[in-house]
């Protein structure tokens, strides 16, 4: 009997525990992957972001889960591919057969030399593909054409709309020319569509929709204040997308857009201590490989944190830059800098690196 399929909620928890924040995102992509896992049609997802809100680590997040669950990945070959790839293979006209080879080599690593070709491209045509930097295939640059990123898209449509694919089977699966229905691909494209922000921003401030946005008053300590809050979720349209150049044949092949938010303080806390790819947590490895304790006081940490949310368009990627200014000092000299094996990086040292930068 098969395994029962894990519900989205299931899988929210278990992506929720390598994620922090992104709820919206999170909720979207654990439910098509349900389905999916379920062998049921699945819509695609947009991931539209900041550089360091989190959506390369959802979609690594999704490829472990499932790395730990080898009876679900089973149902389900990934790889993730970089747009720009997709644009270098366009200028070859060939972006659609490799991606499929990849699905195929990917596939074949998984179920084995000895399985056949049959049940190879079988399981590849049933898998998920993660594109990340979707944005990088847009069909415009500066009002130009960009012939590559038009190529790309057309290539990624034609999978989509589960057109036959010709593809050339390599020579371990016999070679020749095949035909393949990949229609029950799911795709989960990924981008920080940079420069996004700053055109809805002066569509609602400055041009056709001048004058829609309005200034919210908020009471502080007593003290009235009047302050304008835009959020890109609330303003994004179509048609901004169509004009950053995504065609429309294209966006209306991914069934949510899901936007995901600029990391909170308290995130960037959370990230800062938990996350493995946390610069904390690679300098606490470096002083641990010498015999030392590094730790930092929470009054630092919530510095450290605020300092990176003055810049929500790095996300979490600015902690690293941040922390980095704090630490480097430390790291060069560990054991001149521990005192009886320990360095403890309280409120006054974080403090004095910011100040050696901005001051």
């Amino acid at each position: 009997m098969p395994e029962p399929t894990p519900s989205p909620a299931e899988i929210a928890a278990a992506l929720g525990r390598r994620l922090v924040g992104q709820s919206r995102a999170i909720q979207e992509i654990s439910i098509v992957l349900a389905k999916k896992l379920a062998g049921l049609p699945a819509g695609n997802v947009l991931l539209i972001g900041s550089s360091g809100t989190g959506k390369t680590t959802l979609m690594r997040a999704v490829e472990e889960y499932l790395a730990s669950r080898p009876e679900l990945g089973a149902r389900a070959t990934q790889v993730r591919v970089h747009a720009n790839l997709l644009a270098e293979e366009a200028e070859r006209r060939r972006p659609g057969e490799a991606l499929l080879a990849r699905l195929v080599e990917r596939a074949r690593e998984e179920l084995g030399d000895e399985a056949g070709s049959e049940r190879v491209l079988e399981r590849a045509r049933r898998g998920i593909v993660f594109v990340d930097e979707i944005d990088k295939i847009r069909a415009r640059i500066e009002e130009r054409p960009h012939l590559a990123g038009i190529r790309a898209q057309e290539a990624l449509l034609t999978l989509i709309e589960n057109e036959a694919v010709p593809f050339t089977l390599p020579q371990w699966m016999g070679g020749g020319v095949v035909r393949v229905d990949a229609g029950e691909l799911l795709f989960v494209g990924a981008g920080a569509f940079e420069g996004l922000y700053d055109a809805v921003y002066d569509r609602v401030t400055l041009g056709r929709d001048r004058g829609a946005l309005k200034s919210t008053t908020f009471v502080d300590g007593g003290a009235v204040r009047e302050e304008t809050v835009f959020r890109l979720a609330d303003w994004l349209r179509s048609e901004d997308l169509f004009e950053y150049g995504m065609s429309p044949q294209f966006l209306s092949r991914f069934d949510a857009v899901v936007l995901l938010e600029d990391l909170r303080e308290d995130e960037l806390v959370e990230i800062f201590l938990t996350s493995p790819e946390s610069g904390f947590r690679q300098s606490k490895d470096w002083f641990g490989h010498l015999g030392l304790e590094l730790a930092v006081s929470p009054a630092a940490v919530r510095r450290i944190a605020a300092e990176a949310a003055r810049e929500p368009r790095l996300g979490a990627r600015a902690l690293q830059g941040v922390f980095r200014r704090v630490i480097r000092a430390y790291e060069l000299d560990p054991q001149g800098s521990a005192v009886d094996g320990t360095l403890v990086i309280d409120l006054p040292e974080v403090e004095k690196a910011l100040g050696e930068r901005t001051g």
